[in-house]
């Protein structure tokens, strides 16, 4: 049983959505980080920068347990291990590479900002701040829905990816970084049809916090 170290977040739900579609079984271990407990030394054995998601498989390479942080490379660790997800094709996993990049690089962290001056008083600063961020957060589903248009998945056919997981985790908190899919409804009818599988459907419902 793989131990996940996590909270209700975005990037935490990449984790229990990509381990229920991938059928493996686990335990959360919630992280509170609004109380620091991503500082306390135990996680920190397991998380280097301190941020969650983190995982502990007992079962890694070799029969020996291994711990992967960074929600990324969680992912294709997981991919890997299950050997779904991820495709075998070397030209077909370059897509879904991109996409996942894309979303650890920019599909995330801009949004994250929006949310970060939301939460600010109110002043140029806010305002600054959310203007800027949410302008760039438009722009990334700008270029979600492109992508997406007359396709089911980010970047693989007939089934999602990782990177379908890991865009999704963000896109869940789409009325947070006020964001309205009507403005963009190719990424509206893909993330309906996530939401629609049984498994990821449990992803985001497990406990996390």
């Amino acid at each position: 049983m793989i131990d996940l170290h996590t909270w209700n977040t975005p990037n935490g739900r990449k984790i229990s959505v990509a381990l229920e579609e991938m059928g493996l079984p686990y335990k959360v271990h919630t992280v509170n980080i609004g109380q620091g407990e991503q500082f306390n030394p135990a996680f920190l054995a397991i998380s280097p920068n301190n941020r969650i998601p983190a995982i502990v498989d007992p079962e890694g390479p070799g029969g020996q347990p291994i711990s992967v942080f960074e929600s990324g490379a969680i992912l294709l660790y997981l991919a890997e291990k299950t050997g779904r997800f991820l495709p075998q094709d070397a030209r077909a996993r370059v897509a879904v590479h991109e996409w996942l990049m894309w979303q650890m690089g920019g599909f995330g962290p801009m949004p994250g900002q929006v949310h970060h001056f939301l939460l600010q008083p109110e002043g140029p600063a806010r305002d600054y701040g959310v203007g800027r961020y949410h302008k760039e957060t438009l722009r990334l589903y700008g270029v979600l829905d492109r992508r997406l248009e007359g396709r089911e998945y980010v970047a693989t056919e007939g089934e999602p990816s990782i990177a379908d997981f890991a865009i999704l985790g963000w896109a869940w908190r789409h009325e947070r970084h006020q964001v309205d899919f009507t403005d963009f409804p190719a990424v509206g009818a893909w993330y309906a049809r996530m939401m629609a599988r049984p498994a990821t459907a449990r992803g985001f419902e497990a406990a996390l916090s």
